[in-house]
């Protein structure tokens, strides 16, 4: 049985951004899928966005000392020089959204030539460790053992490319919390009431999105199964089953649109696409008509479009999430190490901590962060 220095269990952005770092030791790292870096490959379109202008512990969810520690150690900045400094060629987009220029296999193939001297365990599932001397790692096609063991596998969105709940079951067995994972960045669901909704598959809207003391000016997108895009997928973050509310118009107050006395129907004054405008007034009853004929209940519904309050059914589920929220509690973990308090040798980076970001970059930030700190401290250790 091969002994390595340090085995990753995963090999996403936080374990090959780890491994570039640490030199001079035997590294493995374990793959489910059959490519490094799958969840890199497919991001942003095929472009990945890997960060944002703006990045601080108000876009995350979770332990705010440990985020705001661990951006202090490598953050934004330090990304940027690093890509930099290897060569990837890259875009400022809108909403401070930074993107390859050309394709997210830019990045891959950065840390391809960063991890060259590790050896890579691909199409490999873990199915048990065990921890002797040395962590016992058994996989579905061997058994590996490390000095060290860092768990970077991810959470549980994107199953289709090896995503499994392997990390969370290795931090149970030795003796942590795990909090309760969760489908996020994600669409929602809708009630009966907001059926109507769904016959506007395919349109977006500039909207405000207000959930939790949080407001998400940008995008929701209209489909088949409810409600998505920007604004949604980082309101779902912070959803906890109850209300929320949408400014469908946030440059513009409803009541100030309609209040001239006009003979022109509603929807050539409203700022909405005509569809958007007919399916409303049909869930409110009311017929497109003069201005002129609008009574004050009729007023009063279709001002709700700067302040319109439901709560969502649910969301679309693991499959279409683009992270999971929860994950291993952060309270037994090093705030500088990332090491493990319970059991010495065993690290946590990613994902797979109870920490999750917002859309537009902050996850793979948080990846790249926690995995740079980690090696930095495991470093002087070994």
């Amino acid at each position: 049985m091969r002994v390595f220095d340090i085995v990753f269990i995963g090999a996403g952005a936080s374990s090959l951004m780890a491994s570039s770092f640490l030199k001079n030791h035997s590294i493995a790292l374990i793959e489910a899928s059959s490519k490094i870096a799958p969840k890199i490959k497919i991001s942003g379109g095929g472009r990945c966005n890997f960060t944002n202008m703006q990045v601080c512990p108000q876009n995350y969810l979770g332990d705010t000392k440990l985020i705001e520690k661990t951006f202090q150690s490598f953050g934004q900045k330090e990304l940027l020089r690093f890509f930099e400094k290897n060569g990837l060629k890259y875009e400022l987009r809108d909403n401070g959204k930074y993107f390859c220029k050309n394709s997210s296999s830019q990045i891959i193939d950065i840390f391809s030539k960063l991890t060259n001297g590790c050896r890579f365990f691909l199409k490999e599932r873990v199915e048990n460790v065990s921890y002797e001397k040395n962590f016992i790692i058994k996989t579905n096609k061997q058994t590996i053992e490390a000095k060290k063991l860092v768990v970077s596998s991810g959470g549980l969105s994107y199953s289709s490319l090896g995503a499994s709940k392997i990390g969370y079951e290795i931090a149970k067995q030795f003796g942590h919390k795990v909090v309760t994972p969760a489908p996020a960045l994600v669409g929602f669901t809708l009630q009966k009431e907001q059926f109507w909704m769904k016959s506007l598959s395919g349109i977006s809207l500039k909207v405000s999105l207000h959930v939790e003391g949080k407001r998400f000016e940008d995008d929701i997108l209209f489909t088949h199964r409810g409600i998505s895009g920007p604004s949604v997928l980082s309101a779902s973050l912070y959803w906890k089953k109850g209300s929320i509310w949408i400014d469908f118009s946030p440059k513009n107050r409803i009541s100030t649109l309609l209040r001239e006395k006009t003979k022109r129907q509603i929807s050539s004054i409203l700022p909405f696409p005509k569809r958007f405008t007919k399916e409303y007034l049909n869930s409110i009853n009311l017929d497109d008509i003069g201005v002129y004929k609008l009574k004050s209940d009729d007023m009063k519904k279709l001002e709700k479009l700067n302040h319109y309050e439901f709560s969502p059914a649910g969301n679309f589920g693991f499959s279409k999430a683009e992270v999971t929220k929860g994950g291993v509690d952060c309270a037994w973990i090093n705030h500088l190490s990332f090491e493990s308090i319970i059991q010495k040798n065993l690290y946590f980076i990613g994902e797979v901590l109870d920490i999750t970001g917002e859309l537009g970059g902050y996850n793979f930030q948080w990846a790249f962060s926690s995995a740079v700190a980690m090696s930095k401290n495991m470093e002087q250790d070994l």
